[in-house]
């Protein structure tokens, strides 16, 4: 890697006492470069700090280290790329230099830190799903080739992304290479603010490295984590598991129209399955019905962040705040999703609306029941005509509660 087309991206969040040093020692090393911040929410003057010191802001809404490095690498030119955190003293030109894909920088000396837990798994990880031994696994401090930077992007969400890029290199048979340089940065120490960051980073490495993961509508690699309704709610894990089969994959079929039209496919499978689940379960045409059309409607409308979640919360109030361990989970997961932090994936969606589903089939009979599978049958053939997105976005009062508390 060479300096010529190079771009320098740091992530930084609440750091205007050392985002201005750093990106001066930046474009002093490599004033060919183009040093990017990628601003995660920050509530200081971190923005303003890093452009007075010759930086270009990219701002973003707080949602993630990975996240803010997906979105700003977007706006950042082509060619080879150097990350590096915000509060980074010493010199990466080294780094740059190393004929490599990745070369990920690993530190001299070792300051502060915790008891080694969060590396310590991060190293193994990477060892099982990347056949490689890594002595930093943690290191932000990375510089990729082009080749890399196309294989790797976007990356992991939260502080999972330096873990699951490593993995993603070594598994696309690229070249990793760790270089000793002599650099300090802010360590955590073993006080209580430490531990809950070192807390959040084994949160995140385990999410991008053990969870499916998957592309948001903006574009964002998360986690998918709607399997857990099914856990949760065992009842309804048979349908958690074939939604999940769909997310994993799943063609670029959508709609019970197109997934007909294609044949043999995960939507088909789930087109067949839950239907004979929710008929075996409830031994009842009607309540098979309902359920099977819940579960597609919830489907229908996990496309933007908290949506489905959102629903599914009305839902169980207008159903008496049953069933109490969905309810949690939901209350759980929302800021999650709504923050895009992580996904509900088919799984969670349809599992969730099999949920409803199921408690509107103990509690509705007759003219009740008729009506609810009338309603959702109106969802699902106006979801089929027109996306349920576009109809909520295009609604005044719906936008308004749609995107309550969602990130823009």
């Amino acid at each position: 890697m060479t300096e010529p087309g190079l771009t320098v991206l740091v992530a930084a969040r609440d750091e205007e006492h050392r985002i201005g040093r750093t990106v001066a020692a930046l474009r002093e090393a490599f004033p060919e470069a183009d040093v990017v911040v990628a601003d995660d929410g920050s509530r200081d003057g971190t923005a303003s700090v890093a452009a007075d010191a010759g930086a270009r802001v990219v701002p973003l809404p707080r949602r993630g280290k990975g996240q803010a490095v997906t979105l700003a690498e977007r706006e950042c030119r082509e060619g080879s790329l150097l990350l590096c955190d915000a509060d980074l003293v010493g010199d990466l030109r080294p780094l740059v230099e190393t004929d490599t894909d990745l070369a990920v920088a690993r530190f001299e000396r070792r300051a502060g830190g915790g008891i080694g837990l969060a590396k310590g798994v991060a190293r193994a990880l990477i060892e099982r799903r990347g056949g490689r031994v890594v002595e930093e696994p943690l290191s932000g401090q990375r510089a990729l080739s082009p080749a890399a930077r196309a294989a790797m992007f976007p990356v992991a969400a939260g502080f999972g992304v330096e873990t699951r890029m490593t993995i993603d290199a070594l598994r696309a048979g690229l070249d990793v290479r760790e270089v000793e340089l002599d650099l300090e940065h802010r360590a955590t120490g073993r006080d209580l603010a430490g531990f809950v960051h070192r807390g959040r980073q084994l949160r995140d490495l385990l999410l991008a490295t053990l969870a499916p993961q998957a592309v948001n509508f903006r574009g964002l690699r998360l986690p998918l984590v709607g399997a857990v309704v099914g856990v949760v709610v065992p009842s309804v894990a048979p349908v958690a598991a074939v939604g999940l089969a769909d997310d994993l994959w799943s063609g670029p079929e959508r709609g019970f129209r197109a997934h007909l039209r294609g044949g043999a496919t995960t939507g088909t499978l789930k087109l067949v399955v839950i239907p004979l689940w929710a008929l075996w379960r409830t031994r009842s045409v009607s309540g098979a019905v309902l359920v099977s059309l819940s579960a597609n409607v919830w489907n229908q409308l996990d496309t933007r962040p908290g949506r489905a979640l959102k629903a599914f919360l009305i839902g169980s109030v207008l159903l008496g705040g049953r069933p109490r361990r969905a309810v949690a989970l939901a209350v759980l997961l929302a800021p999650y999703d709504l923050r895009e932090m992580t996904m509900l994936g088919d799984a969670g969606s349809n599992a969730f609306g099999a949920v409803l589903g199921l408690e509107s089939v103990r509690r509705f009979t007759g003219l009740r029941r008729a009506s609810a599978i009338g309603a959702l049958a109106a969802v699902t053939f106006l979801g089929e005509q027109r996306s349920l997105g576009s109809f909520i976005e295009t609604t005044p009062g719906l936008r308004t509660l749609d995107s309550l508390g969602r990130q823009p």
